[in-house]
């Protein structure tokens, strides 16, 4: 199912393209994890918990945490897609501004985990919610459930999400608001979603340990070791913004990379990624000083419009390149080794954002 399905993403184009919700993606955009990838670890005193087997509960715990990281991309990368649609040349779309899903979105035993966990059951369900958009301030809220859009019934089932987003495609681009029925607390109301103006860029969670995130042209992904690393919103808004605007930029098709990356992401996407692919860099190739000088300019007028303090970027990036040198082939200095241009470039782009600030003229590069 998860090959022929294109999820829910965050945004519907004019033309159709199939894709509900916002900046941020279901966690199976791609085909199910692999069979033969090792299960999650589970403590030996989990192993009895209300009769479950090991692997059930280990596949709840692995989904709650995949679940909590998710959550926290789309709420930090909420106001970088949002209030930078300008910026993003031909990557702005119409979007409604929330994620959904069932318990068909997760293959395998993660669907009886989202069963469990998350209360899906065959009906789509608001899985989030983007900060600022139409939806958040129509009043939609995760857990309500999809019934109809433009009294148009919205169907359950193993293709609930397709079957969706051909409805909700070629209405969401032509429109500036959408009637959606829903279901909350056992009624059914409507409410009246405007659409929002975003970066039409899926930001996905990365299932690895190591210190990196991956831009497409498309999509961005970023590992739960980078995220560890960062630890604070705002430094992983930062490594956020420097992917969104490599996309925007285009440069992994101008380094004929984009099925490389896209490759890569499909991979970690999934719940139990082959961690093998990583070794020696997984293919890519180290990006050109002047495309990282680039996405650092332009990464920081997209975290200041975003309301983010742009003078730790610089401190972070130290940080980052110091502890995880260019020598750790599957880690992010390794694919951005041009340390002294990006942090002159960084400097120039603070330097110059300030002073438009305090001209007050436009936030544009």
């Amino acid at each position: 199912m998860a090959g022929k399905v294109q999820r829910l993403a965050v945004y519907l184009t004019a033309a159709g393209a199939a894709t509900l919700l916002a900046g941020c993606s279901t966690l199976w955009p791609g085909q199910p994890a692999p069979a033969d990838g090792p299960a999650p670890y589970t403590p030996p005193a989990q192993e009895a918990q209300h009769g479950l087997s090991a692997r059930a509960v280990a596949a709840q715990e692995s989904l709650k945490n995949m679940v909590a990281l998710q959550d926290r991309l789309s709420r930090v990368s909420a106001p970088l897609l949002i209030n930078n649609a300008d910026l993003c040349r031909n990557q702005a779309r119409n979007l409604l501004g929330f994620t959904a899903q069932n318990r068909y979105s997760y293959p395998g035993e993660y669907s009886e985990a989202a069963a469990a966990v998350l209360g899906y059951g065959d009906r789509l369900q608001i899985s989030s919610v983007l900060a600022g958009s139409g939806a958040a301030r129509a009043g939609l809220r995760k857990g309500d459930s999809l019934i109809a859009v433009e009294d148009k019934a919205l169907h359950g089932g193993p293709d609930a999400e397709a079957q969706a987003a051909e409805v909700l495609g070629p209405l969401v681009g032509n429109r500036a608001a959408l009637n959606l029925t829903i279901g909350r607390s056992g009624l059914s109301q409507t409410l009246n979603v405007p659409v929002t103006r975003a970066c039409a860029i899926r930001i996905q969670l990365g299932n690895a340990d190591n210190i990196n995130s991956y831009a497409d042209g498309q999509r961005v992904a970023i590992t739960r070791g980078m995220m560890n690393f960062a630890q604070s919103d705002e430094a992983i808004a930062y490594v956020l913004a420097r992917d969104i605007a490599h996309n925007v930029l285009g440069h992994a098709g101008a380094m004929r990379q984009t099925g490389t990356q896209g490759s890569m992401i499909d991979n970690l996407v999934r719940a139990k990624p082959d961690t093998s692919l990583l070794i020696g860099g997984g293919g890519i190739k180290p990006v050109p000083q002047d495309l990282d000088a680039a996405a650092d300019t332009l990464a920081i007028y997209m975290l200041q419009r975003a309301g983010y303090n742009i003078d730790r970027a610089k401190p972070f990036w130290q940080k980052l390149s110091s502890q995880y040198p260019a020598t750790v082939l599957n880690g992010y200095t390794a694919a951005h080794p041009a340390i002294a241009v990006r942090m002159a470039a960084l400097d120039r782009a603070v330097t110059d954002v300030k002073a438009k600030l305090a001209a007050k003229k436009p936030l544009v590069p």
